[in-house]
């Protein structure tokens, strides 16, 4: 039964994973996801994710000349500083970092890296290559010349996007999501954190962002090195969602640091007050440094911001919990800051050009081209490919990402569930009473495993999809764009753990495999596999003195290593605390008789599923 079980979670996850990451090639999609130009600007070279390739693209003209087929999904891209060598990491548990000469097209160097490389950047005199590895939440440092691996840094949370300043001293680490416990008795910030790393000693420092960050999606650096820009959403989740606007729910913003004092100098909102700008993923500085911009992959826009004005006090933002978001300062006009609208759909990544930015639009399959000295004049369009037909699947992850259905475009489905999962915070929704917090839940699995949310008022996901849509984006929609959220919502497949060795359990996993099913502890009774789940309530002796019901939906573990802090309010960081701390189980099972070791053993194997 063990060995039955162990298969259904370890190798066939794996599959499904593979799976599912050729799922939209199997729909003939390219995703465009980054880009990156030649030094010269005379090329552009855009990451197709979907397709597992790279393009070249010929500028001014925009002509697709080249693509080249990788072993995996691409998910960033850097140029070398002479150009000759096109670095990619190629996503996957064991990823790939791929070396392509520029001329011929040819990949002439593989090196191995972690869990979901990303975010690569090279030091400016091109000896050093910095890359994310996202779910081993670390940077390595690798000898670009002969591809050795130099070390790995420890990073708090998902790192996905690096710079490297102009003298070679600090790499800036954007990490996606906070890493904090969120209940309400602990009151310190919650937010992401960009990872400052000095290259010679190694240290790293904290550079915290405002209490509700979450969402970082993209860094960049001001071309003389002094500003770094970061892209996140700013969350007002200590407040009930009663509504949305005046950014009631969620800022959308960009945060301006100071690279010296490594402290960040401004939170800029890029909403204007009846108008959301959701979900800001990739940001650039213009060449000249003039201009900031920022892409709104729930919009589908472009926001042009005049970098000064944005690294001083005279545009800022006054957000706060209380207040929402004011965008407008009357002491100013509104040229400081213009949205400009694309052609495509779902902007990802932003390259600058002299005086053009290019957006790479994912579920266009196309390239948007904005002209900074008009940029009223309208965006242009530069096909990748024939025009995508969506398939059913694919227009509800369109649909999930895109905040044009939402009540005055201010969030969408993934401003709350990034990639499907969880933004790491708690939120008081009205669908069970006020005062009574819970932890996001992820969205892998959810259609299989009703009930919906924490405790239990949806009957099943398919419920939630459709209350979401009406009470948490106000809106009222067509019951086919429901359908095929589910669509989407059904297609997630878990990722393998960081946990497991060659996508196999540890030793330590294997003995907390034992403990997991023996009869002293009893975990499996509630957590049975191959789901570990039994579908049913329970009272654990969680509830506080605010909570209306003392049952809790027993939540899948399958990805529990990627959904901490945990329990219904997130009162714990890790699953060691949960165990060890919290006792969890104990009304079924010995875990007060737990030794340390045992406790560590159970956690590696909860933590491998």
């Amino acid at each position: 039964m063990l060995r039955t079980a162990r298969c259904r979670s370890f190798v066939c996850q794996a599959a499904l994973w593979i799976a599912s990451a050729g799922a939209a090639r199997s729909e003939e999609y390219l995703g465009p996801w980054d880009l990156a130009l030649s030094p010269s600007g005379e090329v552009l070279y855009v990451a197709l994710r979907d397709a597992r390739q790279v393009a070249w693209i010929v500028l001014p003209e925009g002509k697709v000349v080249r693509r080249v087929g990788l072993p995996a999904a691409p998910t960033g891209l850097a140029v070398t500083p002479g150009g000759s060598t096109l670095v990619v990491t190629c996503a996957a548990p064991r990823s790939t970092i791929a070396l392509v000469d520029t001329s011929s097209g040819k990949v002439i160097n593989t090196i191995p890296a972690g869990h979901t490389a990303n975010g690569p950047a090279i030091s400016p005199d091109g000896k050093r290559l910095y890359v994310c590895h996202r779910f081993d939440n670390e940077l390595m440092t690798v000898e670009l010349a002969s591809g050795r691996v130099e070390g790995r840094i420890a990073v708090p949370r998902e790192p996905v996007a690096a710079v490297v300043t102009p003298d070679g001293g600090t790499v800036l680490v954007a990490n996606h999501l906070p890493h904090s416990r969120t209940d309400a008795v602990y009151m310190a910030n919650v937010a992401a954190e960009v990872t400052a790393i000095d290259t010679a000693s190694g240290r790293a420092t904290s550079i915290a962002l405002p209490n509700g960050s979450h969402s970082l999606r993209d860094i960049c650096l001001s071309p003389d090195g002094k500003y770094a820009y970061v892209t996140h959403i700013l969350s007002n989740f200590e407040l009930t969602p009663t509504h949305l606007d005046q950014g009631w729910v969620h800022v959308n913003t960009v945060s301006v640091i100071d690279t010296q004092s490594r402290r960040v100098l401004n939170t800029v909102g890029l909403d204007e007050m009846y108008s959301g700008a959701a979900n800001p993923w990739g940001v650039v500085c213009a060449a000249d440094g003039q201009w900031v911009g920022v892409s709104h992959a729930g919009t589908h826009q472009l926001s042009l911001i005049e970098a000064s004005a944005a690294r001083g006090s005279l545009v800022y933002l006054y957000i706060s919990t209380l207040a929402g978001a004011i965008p407008d300062d009357p002491r100013v006009g509104k040229d400081l800051h213009r949205r400009v609208d694309l052609p495509g759909k779902g902007p990802r990544a932003v390259a600058a050009a002299g005086n053009r930015l290019y957006v790479a639009q994912y579920f266009s399959d196309s390239v948007a081209v904005v002209d900074l000295d008009d940029p009223q004049k309208p965006a242009r369009l530069l096909p990748l490919g024939p025009e995508p037909q969506l398939s059913l699947r694919r227009r509800g992850e369109l649909l999930f990402n895109d905040a044009t259905i939402c009540y005055q475009q201010w969030q969408s489905c993934a401003s709350c569930h990034p990639d499907g999962r969880t933004d790491a915070l708690n939120w008081d929704l009205m669908n069970d009473g006020l005062g009574n917090f819970k932890n996001t839940k992820s969205m892998v699995l959810a259609h299989r495993t009703p009930p919906a949310m924490a405790e239990g008022v949806r009957s099943s996901a398919e419920a939630a999809v459709r209350a979401g849509i009406q009470h948490i984006l106000f809106a009222d929609r067509p019951e086919e764009e429901a359908a095929a959220i589910d669509a989407y919502l059904k297609s997630l497949r878990p990722v393998p753990s960081p946990y497991l060795v060659d996508g196999q359990l540890s030793p330590a996993a294997r003995r907390g495999q034992r403990l997991f099913h023996s009869r002293r502890l009893g975990c499996a009774r509630c957590h049975p596999p191959p789901l570990y789940t039994d579908l049913k309530m329970h009272d654990v002796g969680t509830k506080t003195l605010y909570e209306f019901s003392s049952r809790f939906d027993t939540p899948t573990l399958i990805e529990a290593w990627r959904t901490a802090p945990y329990l219904h309010d997130g009162r714990y960081l890790t699953v060691q605390e949960l165990l060890g701390e919290g006792k969890h189980g104990s009304s079924h099972g010995d875990v007060d008789g737990l030794r340390p070791e045992e406790i560590s053993d159970l956690a590696q194997f909860v933590l491998s599923l």
